[in-house]
């Protein structure tokens, strides 16, 4: 193998590892985004949850 087919080898390796980096990057990203909209609908699903227990309870108070 000669010096300049290593150096191009290298090169090439170097630009699949930062392609793989960028790709797993933006994976993260995009996971974090998708974990965010999740934690803020269960944040509301359970405000909603607290609100509906205690309209519930002031019904049954009005009923006694």
């Amino acid at each position: 193998m000669s010096v300049v087919n290593a150096a191009g080898s290298g090169e090439r390796k170097a630009a699949v590892e930062s392609a793989a980096l960028k790709s797993s990057e933006q994976r993260v990203k995009q996971l974090q985004k998708e974990l965010r909209r999740k934690e803020k609908a269960l944040a509301e699903s359970a405000a909603l949850l607290v609100l509906q227990k205690k309209l519930q309870a002031l019904w049954e108070d009005e009923d006694q």
